[in-house]
């Protein structure tokens, strides 16, 4: 092999493990250490090693335990370096520094699931939980997070940092969480989880593999999490919630690789095994007797999978469902998401603009769901100026080109408008 195509190789096997193995690994060190970001600076370092080596001597056979042996050593060499002998447990924990490659891989339990509920801890700031959950199990970057909390990527970078710091300053344990504990880290890590599918899910509009495989890493967790919780209500609300969504997933890109919102799929095409196993899902949910947002959001979704049956979408049903999320956890997706059905239910979309302009504008100044939703709204009315420039807002504040190039599709019938053309009916 010519060797700059070895070189590309041992890159790309490099950025393949570390898509694989990132979260597993940094967990395995971070619990032993108790150090979060000591943990990923090690790990860091070691898949800059792996990139500096691999391309002169191969990959090789067993790349994880190669990681977790060199970034152990970075871990002792620190604690050394900053004079912790005096605590030899750590040491003991990690295993020896000098691991011999020729052996078996050492068995890695997943424990993703215990450093997420770590980083769900309450002396955390509940804005940034998710955030550091996403960032220490699946390696996202505060750049490309950001965005999906309503922050800069300035602001999400500091706020990790003094979380992790928290949680080093404090010493925060990583063990099971009690009985107790469970309740107000499970929201924490199911939103998460959540906002990896969502990242994962339009990232794959785009750009494909890469996102593909964080959708498929959000699902995995989403399920072991409902498997290791199975008396919790929400766990399994939120399974059945993704499940709702992945028997759709399919149905949003057409045969011509453009973008499909929710209102203009075929629901012919929708999964209908997925959505079965939705809706047992949820029933176990509500069975429990303790409604949370997530099984709500379930039930909206459910909702709109009753399409597939029925040929029509119950937006009288939907309305009570936001209504009753709203009432409870008042997001701005949730208030987006009222608005939208009131207007439909309703058969006037007069109230649905009235709850969405009741929005503090400061706060959905950056949100393009509810500039979509604006503009959605307003050609419902018939009001061609406002929704084309609500439209213009929308297609500032996406990068993806699949829903770019829907939203210049609809803006063109705009601009054709005074030929006679309808500008198109806005589905979301």
């Amino acid at each position: 092999m010519h060797p700059q195509h070895e070189t590309e190789a041992a890159y790309q096997r490099a950025a393949f493990v570390a898509r694989e193995s990132y979260g597993r690994l940094v967990a395995y060190l971070a619990t032993r250490w108790g150090d979060l970001a000591a943990a990923e600076d090690a790990l860091s370092a070691a898949f800059v090693a792996a990139l500096e080596r691999w391309p002169r001597t191969g990959v090789p056979e067993r790349p994880e335990s190669w990681l977790l042996t060199v970034a152990r050593r970075k871990l002792v060499d620190s604690a050394r370096h900053a004079a912790l002998r005096d605590r030899p447990e750590i040491v003991a924990a990690l295993g020896d520094a000098a691991l011999d490659q020729s052996a078996p891989p050492p068995a890695l339990p997943d424990e993703r699931i215990r450093l997420m509920l770590v980083c769900a801890h309450p002396a955390i700031d509940a804005k940034i939980r998710p955030a550091l959950i996403l960032q220490a199990v699946l390696g996202l970057e505060a750049k490309g997070m950001a965005s999906a909390f309503l922050v800069s990527a300035e602001t999400m970078t500091k706020r990790l940092v003094r979380a992790k710091a928290k949680i080093r300053a404090a010493g925060l344990r990583f063990e099971e969480p009690t009985a107790s504990d469970m309740p107000g880290r499970l929201h924490a890590l199911l939103e998460a989880i959540y906002a990896a599918y969502f990242l994962g899910r339009e990232g794959a509009v785009s750009d494909g593999d890469v996102h593909d495989q964080l959708r498929d890493e959000a699902l995995y967790l989403a399920r072991v999490v409902a498997t290791a919780l199975p008396t919790a209500a929400e766990a399994l609300g939120f399974l059945a919630l993704l499940t709702f969504c992945e028997a759709r997933r399919l149905a949003q890109i057409n045969t011509a690789g453009a973008f499909v919102p929710l209102l203009e799929q075929d629901a012919g095409t929708w999964d209908v095994a997925l959505m079965r196993e939705g809706y047992l899902l949820l029933e176990r949910a509500v069975a429990q007797g303790e409604i949370g947002p997530f099984q709500l959001e379930a039930a909206i979704q459910a909702a709109h999978c009753y399409r597939a049956r029925s040929g029509t979408v119950p937006w009288g049903e939907i309305t009570l469902l936001y209504q009753a999320l709203v009432t409870r956890y008042p997001t701005i997706g949730s208030r987006v998401g009222c608005a939208v059905a009131t207007a439909h239910a309703e058969g006037d979309p007069s109230n649905g603009l009235a709850m969405l302009n009741a929005i503090d504008p400061e706060a959905v100044r950056t949100y393009q769901p509810f500039w979509v939703a604006l503009w959605h709204l307003h050609t419902m009315r018939g009001d061609n100026t406002q929704a084309r420039s609500c439209l213009l807002r929308a297609l500032s504040l996406t990068t993806h080109p699949r829903l770019q190039a829907y939203l210049r599709t609809r803006l063109r019938l705009y601009d054709h408008s005074a030929a006679g053309e309808e500008p198109g009916n806005g589905a979301l």
